[in-house]
């Protein structure tokens, strides 16, 4: 098994001055992580959602972080695929570029962006986004595995160009694709890319979205796949916060996951803005549960259907607590057949402090359990 950690780059209360100083912990975090035995980073990419994720640039930062470290291996977990997001032809140079310059440690995955705000910015046609994504797929995969790039598809012509440069892994570095509902797993199975799973519904979901993805794999057909080299790698999500301290642990990594909640569904739902201030004494369990019972009666009063995935990520039923908590609950993550473990642990309100004494302790302790056999 993997252990990966992901990057949002979130931040209750944005500043330009706090902003900054974000992205220099999330390097730190980074470079940290490598020192952890962590086997690799992933960074999101998203547009204009304040709060939520101010990670734009996702290759600057992997450029970055790779120049920092030596063995580490660097994901993107997502690039936002649709043509005016990132031509297809655009993201396999620069993910070539990366992939050679990092000696072969790249790791490459694909998604929408499809909230409304993101697409505005950028003139996205939100009704394409699916099939943009599997066709830039394919283009990538074609980019790669030939000399010259040539595609006739249903939504682009491209004739007859080299790409340049190749990358250092052969055919390319392994392909991704963010997978959220069933429908996206088989999307993902189908395609032969790995599957990067929001996993806040808990070990007995994640067991299910296994179940969906590998049936899949089995009645996938061969012309269905995007590149001769398939991947069906299964990383799940795990919010995580590590100390000594157990409580102090659950309330520091609770109130950092109400934050994410509270801000992806701002611009997800159209829910109010994040709720920032951090109070003493705060039950934040109870608070998680007051604002996924705010989430159900806003969407009961707009009369939209409750499905479990709308309050999915107020489940604070997470790695959080000792490091033996966090063993625990890695162990139901493996048993529903989790490939990679990719840490949420820079969460808007969680402290810089408390990043880094996670990272440790998974390094010292958590991940030497998995390695050691003693699991």
């Amino acid at each position: 098994m993997k252990f990966s950690v992901i990057f949002e780059a979130q931040l209750a209360d944005p500043t330009v001055e706090r902003e900054h100083q974000l992205f220099r912990d999330c390097v730190e975090q980074a470079v940290f992580a490598e020192e952890m035995g962590f086997d690799r980073i992933w960074a999101v990419e998203h547009h204009s959602l304040k709060w939520y994720a101010h990670m734009s640039a996702p290759e600057v930062f992997l450029t970055w972080v790779a120049a920092r470290t030596s063995r580490i291996r660097v994901g993107h977990g997502v690039v936002c695929m649709p043509f005016r997001f990132n031509h297809p032809a655009r993201v396999a140079e620069r993910a070539a570029t990366l992939d050679l310059l990092s000696g072969g440690r790249l790791d490459l995955g694909a998604g929408r962006g499809g909230t409304v705000q993101e697409t505005s910015l950028c003139g996205v046609d939100k009704d394409r986004t699916t099939q943009e994504v599997e066709e830039a797929l394919r283009i990538i995969g074609k980019a790669w595995e030939k000399d010259e790039l040539e595609h006739h598809g249903p939504l682009l012509d491209i004739d007859p160009h080299p790409i340049l440069p190749r990358p250092a892994q052969t055919p390319h570095p392994p392909l991704f694709l963010a997978c959220s509902r069933t429908d996206t797993l088989r999307q993902a199975a189908e395609l032969g890319v790995g599957a990067l799973v929001m996993g806040f519904a808990g070990p007995e979901s994640i067991a299910e979205m296994r179940g969906a993805y590998d049936a899949a794999i089995a009645g996938r057909t061969p012309e269905r796949l995007v590149s001769s080299a398939v991947n069906d790698h299964f990383a799940v999500l795990c919010p995580t916060i590590v100390s000594d301290d157990r409580e102090a642990a659950r309330r520091i990594g609770i109130r950092g996951q109400r934050f994410f909640a509270q801000s992806i569904g701002h611009w997800y739902g159209g829910a109010g803005i994040p709720d920032e201030a951090v109070v003493d004494g705060t039950d934040e369990a109870a608070e998680m549960r007051r604002a996924a019972e705010q989430v159900v009666a806003r969407l009961n009063e707009q009369r939209v259907p409750v499905r479990p995935t709308a309050t999915a990520t107020f489940n604070a039923d997470h790695a959080y607590g000792t490091s033996a908590d966090a063993i625990a609950y890695v162990e139901r993550l493996r048993d529903a057949g989790a490939d990679e473990i990719m840490c949420l642990i820079q969460m808007g309100t969680v402290p810089q402090e408390a990043c880094l004494e996670t990272l440790r302790q998974w390094g010292e302790t958590v991940i030497p359990h998995f390695r050691s056999g003693l699991s």
